[in-house]
């Protein structure tokens, strides 16, 4: 054993990627449903770390992986982050913002009741709410305000906030988890009617095709893009249409005539409003065999295409085609003139046969185009990040405080993830490479703050352990209990969407797993994916005011 020790002291890529893959190997095993995930790396690390002093990892392997961890959450985070603060999701978001700041103000307040400190504080709110990255604010935080202090005592505040989160974690998924069961049998939830409502809604938001018969007089006579102009948010496409016996697709300066037969693709809502523009249905099914179109998927992959808007593509008058849905992730959607495109995105384009491969070149369509990683654009990403967060900024009280290796990366990677390109510059990265990013970004902080952290676990938790175990979670049950409350009582949402959100409050996938399979519906995720952003943000926000407000 102290052969093996020796060895992992002395080599630290062995020590590093010993942790991570131990850590995954833990992360996989289930227990009652339930896993700790890539979460384990970082119990994993404290373990080493409580092995033995010697097993102690370089401060830059857990800076680096937290740079990049946090910048790519932003840069994938950006435009949802932004989009989020619309006014249909306002209210849930608001919601959650409110929801944390409760929170943060019970750890405070835990500083009164339990005497514990700043850092301490910090963990048990970034603990119970089960947040890494708000996690790395904080030790960042306490990093900026030990600067002068002597190195044990430094390095015992840096450790605090790791530990306290290591003890109250656990409980921060169980019991959230243990929530949704209890309030759903004292509720006595229906998920089955639930799932009917959600079907309902479902129906008028699956894409649809449909061919409408032009009778409007206040259309006739006027042209496809004059028409369209005047409709805000129509969430349809005119693709083609019929004269005659002619097929044409349907240009901005297409003139509608009387009786011209009109394909549109749509959600069932939007085309009953293209209903009332247009004139009535019909039951003609505009075919493309022998009329010399085709349809075809292709990715975008061109970054002369990336970060532009559609209308500003001119694909109508340049190639005579039309975009009549967009595939982004997993999702379909019927895309608007100032969609902007992503690299990554397959577009369903229609033109005829002899565009095909010009429009093919234009938008790339290559596998290997979106697999690669623009590293430049990365680099300066990153170096732009790293300079905000050096900047001092003023507080009320005279003193300053730094957004440091983790504040300074992510709101730099939220600008310019919604900007997404600048001039010849495309921020963006494919989703797959983001993953791998963020992932390898994760595991280096997890390993790094982990044997760190390892070397006074034992000592912290023999003193006040216990104490910590149950603040945290207390704060879990709280926060939990006023999240299903307030949202299905009192917001009125659905259970399987007050899930969601709770899951996106705690940033939790085992929590979002459990919700998924009670529910059996999509609500889960919908809500999810609207408040994860400002969720994430605002608990990074709050776990570095925390450390501020309580030093």
């Amino acid at each position: 054993m102290e052969s093996l020790i020796h060895i992992l002291a002395e080599n630290k890529l062995i020590l590093l990627f010993s942790i991570i893959g131990l850590g995954f190997l833990v992360g996989q095993l289930r227990v009652l449903g339930f896993s700790l995930g890539v979460a384990a790396v970082l119990f994993t690390g404290i373990a080493f770390g409580a092995l033995d002093k010697r097993l102690i990892l370089p401060e830059e392997i857990y800076i680096v992986g937290l740079v990049l961890f946090v910048y790519s959450i932003g840069l994938q985070s950006g435009p949802s982050f932004f989009a989020s603060f619309n006014r249909k999701s306002l209210r849930a978001n608001l919601f959650v913002v409110l929801i944390l700041i409760s929170g943060a103000a019970i750890a405070a307040l835990f500083t009164q009741l339990f005497g514990f400190d700043a850092p301490n504080a910090a963990g048990i709110f970034c603990g119970a709410l089960t947040n890494t990255p708000a996690l790395a604010a904080s030790v960042e935080a306490v990093k900026s305000y030990t600067a002068q202090y002597p190195a044990e005592l430094r390095e015992q505040l840096l450790n605090a906030p790791v530990i306290t989160y290591g003890l109250t974690y656990p409980f921060g998924v169980l019991g959230v988890i243990l929530w949704y069961y209890i309030f759903a049998k004292w509720q006595k939830v229906d998920f089955a009617k639930e799932e009917a409502e959600r079907s309902r809604e479902a129906g008028s938001g699956a894409i649809l095709t449909k061919t409408f018969l032009v009778t409007n007089p206040a259309v006739i006579g006027k042209q496809a893009e004059e028409v369209l102009n005047l409709i805000e948010q129509r969430r349809f496409v005119l693709s083609r249409f019929k004269r005659g016996t002619t097929i044409n697709i349907i240009l901005p300066d297409t003139v509608f005539e009387k009786n011209d037969l009109i394909a549109a693709v749509g959600t069932a809502d939007a085309l009953q409003r293209a209903q009332i523009i247009l004139g009535e249905a019909a039951d003609d099914k505009l075919t493309l065999d022998n009329a010399g179109f085709e349809y075809r998927r292709m990715f975008v992959s061109n970054e002369h295409v990336v970060g532009k808007e559609i209308h500003d593509l001119h694909l109508e008058k340049e190639y005579g085609a039309t975009i009549t849905r967009v595939r982004r992730g997993d999702v379909d959607f019927v895309p608007s003139p100032d969609t902007i495109l992503e690299l990554g995105d397959r577009v369903r384009v229609v033109t005829r046969h002899e565009n095909i491969q010009r429009i093919t070149n234009f938008f790339g369509d290559s596998m290997k185009s979106i697999s690669e990683t623009d590293f430049l654009s990365i680099s300066l990403g990153i170096v732009l990040g790293v300079f905000l967060g050096m900047l001092p900024i003023p507080l009320p009280n005279g003193s300053t405080f730094k957004l440091g290796f983790a504040g300074g990366p992510l709101i730099a990677s939220l600008i310019l993830g919604r900007l997404q390109r600048t001039g010849s510059i495309t921020w963006t990265m494919p989703f797959n490479a983001n993953l791998v990013l963020r992932q390898i970004g994760l595991v280096f902080f997890l390993a790094g703050i982990g044997v760190k952290a390892g070397q006074g676990f034992g000592a912290t938790f023999q003193a006040d352990g216990l104490v910590m175990i149950a603040a945290g979670a207390l704060l879990t049950t709280v926060i939990s209990f006023l999240t299903l409350t307030i949202g299905y009582k009192y917001l009125h949402l659905p259970m399987s969407a007050v899930m969601g959100v709770s899951s996106a409050l705690q940033t939790q996938p085992a929590a979002l797993a459990y919700a998924n399979q009670q529910a059996r519906n999509d609500q889960p995720n919908m809500y999810y994916a609207m408040v994860y952003p400002a969720s994430m943000i605002t608990k990074i926000i709050l776990a570095q005011m925390l450390i501020t407000a309580l030093w």
